[in-house]
């Protein structure tokens, strides 16, 4: 049964190498009122597709993304018991949809089948990430949820994917299809870390953020990426660092290598990590390690990581007396980081840490349909006609 003052929302991510639709019911404000239900979610991951070429290639995530929209919509709207029923749609509204998937072809003809069994759902917004990502990833997504909002007459609100992140961090998942919100107090740090980004962000008030440190160059995700490339696993390598960095953990109470943790006494709240990807290559030039060395260096380069990660946060904590430290992005599921974070803000016992599921640490729809509920109850609607995917998009200006 739908409350009166529930509200639906139709999401859809296509940010990078993820494909995902989902259905979210929600309702309640800002506060220990709000409550959601996942009615249908839908994701495909491209990353056995990139593996064959060592990371994400922008077209063909482009390309991916175009083929299977239309059949991810078609599970979320089925798992949401939304029936196919023939239905007419005005004529002119399927123009202009075809205006917006003018280059991809392929979409716009799944997209007309789709419609032709599908009536107007009962939804109440569609949001989908505007950015930051692949822009020619994103620009899928945007001009889908574009045309749908055309097609059907429902607001569109355009997400920023790293308030996606955040906004899943605080969310308490009761069962795996729904959730509350987590009692948390301002100010609120966020450390965003993936295969694109590594920023902190802080937030006094809902929705409003400053960007305080961000990365110079690689993202930590990405530099997880080339190290593991060097030590020859194939893409995505940040799994295959953290197993075995656990395994010489285990092996060895002291590791036997250390590298220099980037940045770690820098008078900022910045980051860098091509250097110690250079180090890492330095050391390992000319050579091929064995199963032992390639724990040791694994082991060395999470330990070097995950102590200028925490060295920045904690300083920020301190610095702006943060009461709640929430962590989002693909990183974020790396569990010696959340254990070493968690251990060293219990320290403190100032901040409380939040962290996604592990299963929602990487991106999904679920956590674009949160943030797009939040804009839509505030109204925040953004003009289908207009609506820009931005893979330079900052949390700051969103």
């Amino acid at each position: 049964m739908r409350y009166k003052s529930a509200m639906r929302i139709l999401a859809i991510e296509t940010s990078c190498d993820e494909t995902a639709v989902c259905i979210i019911e929600a309702q309640g404000d800002m506060n220990a009122d709000f409550k959601f239900e996942i009615l249908g979610n839908a994701l495909y991951s491209q990353i056995a597709i990139h593996a064959l070429y060592g990371g994400v290639y922008p077209n063909l995530a482009k390309r991916e993304h175009a083929k299977n929209l239309i059949p991810l919509l078609t599970k979320a709207f089925r798992s949401a018991n939304y029936n196919a029923q023939s239905f007419n749609y005005k004529a002119q509204s399927l123009v202009m949809a075809k205006e917006l998937l003018a280059r991809e072809e392929e979409l716009y003809e799944q997209l007309i089948e789709f419609l032709k069994i599908h009536p107007k759902p009962d939804i109440d917004a569609i949001a989908v990430t505007k950015g930051p990502g692949l822009e020619p990833a994103l620009w899928v997504g945007v001009n889908l949820a574009r045309a749908l909002s055309i097609v059907w007459g429902i607001p569109l609100v355009g997400v920023d994917h790293m308030e996606g992140h955040v906004m899943t961090s605080l969310m308490d998942f009761v069962n795996p299809s729904s959730g509350l919100m987590q009692k948390f107090e301002f100010p609120l740090l966020a450390l965003l870390i993936s295969g694109g980004h590594t920023e902190l962000v802080l937030s006094h008030e809902w929705m409003q953020y400053a960007v305080i440190g961000r990365t110079r160059d690689d993202a930590v995700g990405e530099a997880f990426d080339k190290v593991a490339r060097l030590l020859g696993f194939p893409y995505p390598g940040g799994p295959a660092i953290s197993s075995l960095a656990a395994l010489d953990r285990a092996s060895h109470q002291k590791p036997s290598l250390k590298f220099t943790p980037p940045m770690l006494h820098s008078n900022d709240l910045d980051f860098s990590f091509s250097g110690i990807k250079t180090e890492v290559r330095k050391f390992v030039d000319g050579e091929t390690p064995d199963d032992e060395m390639k724990m040791a260096i694994a082991r060395a380069f999470e330990d070097a990581v995950a102590a200028v990660l925490i060295t920045k946060t904690l300083r920020a904590v301190e610095e702006f007396e943060v009461q709640t430290v929430v962590v989002g992005g693909g990183v974020s599921a790396n569990t010696y980081i959340r254990q070493q974070l968690g251990d060293a803000l219990a320290k403190t016992d100032q901040a409380k840490l939040l962290v996604p599921p592990a299963d929602l640490a990487t991106d999904n729809a679920i956590m674009i349909g949160l943030a797009g509920y939040f804009h839509a109850i505030k109204k925040d609607f953004a003009d289908p006609a207009t609506l820009r995917a931005d893979g330079n998009l900052n949390l700051a200006r969103t």
